[in-house]
C-alpha cells in the first residue's frame, strides 16, 4: 500500500437539509508535473480560453464553479473549489497546505511525456499523505492528447491500463474506482467530463460513508 490508511472525518456543507436539495461544497485539487496543462485544464472548464504559452503558475492558483451534476435520477448543486497547484519541486512544501480539507483530484500528465506519467504515483503519495481524509476520490487525466502519436515514444494505453488496474487493486476497500480520461485542454476533448466524472465519485463516496 502505497499510503497510509487515516480515519475519515467527512463534513457535507449544505444549503438544504433535505435530501433533493443539498448545496455541495467539493475542495478538489489539480496535480501533477509542471507544463502538464493544468492551468489550461481549468481556464477550459471555467470557459476562459487556452494560453499557448506556458506561464508557470506560483504556489497555487484558486477558482470556484457552480455546477449542477445529474447523477442517476438526481440533480446535485455543486460548487467546485479549484485548486490548481504548482509542479515544480521548488513548491513542495508550499503545496502541502492546500491539500487539508480536499474531496478529491484531478491528477495529471502529458502523453507526449513519459517521466511526467511515471510521476504519477508520486503525485498520489503526496496526496494522501497529507490529505487529513486519507485516499480520495481521483481521476486520472492523459492531457495534450492532440498532440499523440503511436509512432512517437509517447504514453500507450497499455501502460495506462497497467497503470489503473495496479492503482484499483491497492484501492480497493476505499468505496471509489480511479477513473481515466484522455484530455486536450486545446481542444476540449473530455475537460467537462473530467470535472463531472470527478464530482460524481466524489458524490457517490460520501453517500457510502
Amino acid at each position: 500500500m502505497f499510503w497510509k490508511k487515516k480515519e475519515k472525518s467527512i463534513e457535507i456543507k449544505s444549503v438544504d437539509e433535505s435530501s433533493d436539495n443539498q448545496k455541495y461544497f467539493l475542495k478538489i485539487v489539480l496535480l501533477g508535473d509542471g507544463a502538464v496543462g493544468k492551468t489550461n485544464i481549468r481556464k477550459n472548464y471555467l470557459g476562459q480560453g487556452f494560453t499557448k504559452d506556458h506561464l508557470m503558475t506560483i504556489g497555487a492558483d484558486f477558482a470556484a464553479a457552480d455546477k449542477v451534476l445529474q447523477i442517476e435520477d438526481k440533480e446535485y448543486n455543486i460548487t467546485f473549489q479549484i485548486w490548481d497547484l504548482a509542479g515544480q519541486g521548488t513548491f513542495n512544501q508550499v503545496r502541502s497546505m492546500y491539500y487539508r480539507g480536499v474531496f478529491g483530484a484531478l491528477v495529471v500528465f502529458d502523453v507526449t511525456r513519459k517521466n511526467s506519467f511515471d510521476n504519477l504515483s508520486s503525485w498520489i503519495k503526496e496526496l494522501y499523505k497529507n490529505s487529513n481524509r486519507g485516499a480520495v476520490p481521483i481521476v486520472i487525466l492523459g492531457n495534450k492528447y492532440d498532440l499523440f502519436d503511436e509512432d512517437e515514444d509517447h504514453v500507450k494505453s497499455v501502460e495506462i491500463n497497467d497503470m489503473i488496474e495496479l492503482l484499483n487493486k491497492e484501492l480497493k476497500d476505499e468505496n471509489f474506482n480511479v477513473t481515466y480520461l484522455n484530455t486536450s485542454a486545446l481542444t476540449g476533448l473530455n475537460i467537462e467530463n473530467a470535472f463531472e466524472s470527478l464530482g460524481s465519485n466524489i458524490i457517490n463516496w460520501l453517500k457510502s460513508q
